[in-house]
């Protein structure tokens, strides 16, 4: 199979899910081409049509700010390990320590969402499920929150229906394993350098690294310290941005799901940079998984290139997770 890029196809596309809910099969077969061609050589893609409200993104971003922007001691009631659900402060998480690399903490604090509804298992339960934290401080999160996730829901399940489209297999390859996933759930806060100090050697807002699950759907704010993605043809490149879309990435799971053939999107954060050392950025941060026990086995060639051992989904998800944890008990 030739994999060389049409010069005149850019490496992230964006495509508008409109004429894939309403199209004819011709519109839908062109958008299921797009984006298998960009998930096979980046990883990456923008959407725009998805039906959910800016104003709501930016009600979120004004209440996570004021919680931010507490005290240290106020925000330290809420304080989590990665995998939490709560505040993780600074110096929490270093998303390099995944590829193997010794690196600095990130330059972020995040409040973590995760799975709202237990499930029937008590094992899973207890690994997998515990209440998120409000912080009493912002009451008005909450809610704000809560229909937030219930969108990025019918978003992922109609984002997971497009993809299993887009390998030629049944619309609910993927959506068959979601009657009841976990998902994980950050609003990443990328403050400026008089908040941080300056940064050290090889430190980023969130280091080199590629996600662990099967969907992440990013709503980013634009900025001199902002988003790169990595592909083989073009190396470190600035994300493209359009304030309407989402921009949409495939984790570690879903590669290998497809047996390499789309490849989990390596990306990285740059630090605040040195001539707008006040640039202040946050991100709200969907990361899709699968129902718990889910056994990920890559499909066969021809549309699969490498068959990966199967491999239990949450297992996987807990070995990276713990991964990227940075220990401050030494």
């Amino acid at each position: 199979m030739d994999r060389r890029r049409n010069p005149g196809t850019p490496r992230i596309p964006t495509v508008d899910l409109r004429p894939w809910l309403n199209g004819d099969a011709e519109a839908r077969g062109a958008i299921a081409r797009t984006v298998d061609e960009a998930l096979r050589t980046a990883g990456f893609l923008l959407v725009t049509g998805h039906g959910v409200d800016p104003s709501l993104r930016a009600r979120i971003r004004t209440a996570a700010r004021a919680f931010f922007t507490l005290p240290a001691e106020a925000k330290q009631a809420y304080e989590v390990k990665v995998g939490g659900r709560g505040w993780l402060g600074p110096g929490a998480e270093a998303n390099g320590y995944s590829e193997g690399t010794e690196t600095p903490p990130d330059l972020k604090e995040s409040l973590s969402f995760a799975t709202h509804e237990p499930f029937e298992d008590p094992v899973v339960n207890a690994e997998w499920y515990a209440p998120n934290v409000w912080p009493g401080e912002v009451p008005e999160l909450r809610p704000l929150v809560e229909e937030y996730l219930a969108r990025m829901g019918e978003l992922e399940n109609r984002l997971l229906a497009l993809l299993g489209e887009a390998l030629g297999l049944e619309p609910d390859f993927f959506t068959r394993h979601m009657d009841h996933p976990t998902y994980g759930f950050n609003i990443n806060w990328y403050p400026g350098r008089e908040v941080l100090g300056e940064p050290e050697p090889g430190q980023f807002r969130i280091g080199p690294h590629t996600d662990f699950g099967t969907v992440t759907i990013l709503d980013r704010q634009a900025g001199k310290g902002g988003l790169q993605v990595y592909t083989d043809d073009g190396g470190w490149e600035d994300a493209p941005y359009d304030p309407a879309a989402f921009t949409i990435n495939i984790g570690d799971l879903m590669a290998r799901w497809t047996g390499d053939r789309w490849r989990s999107g390596r990306h990285r954060v740059l630090p605040p940079p040195a001539d707008a050392p006040a640039e202040e950025l946050m991100s709200l941060v969907y990361f899709g998984e699968c129902t718990p026990g889910t056994i990920v086995e890559s499909v066969p060639a021809p549309v699969g290139r490498v068959a990966h051992p199967p491999v239990d989904s949450h297992v996987y998800l807990r070995r990276q997770l713990d991964s990227i944890t940075v220990d401050r008990t030494g």
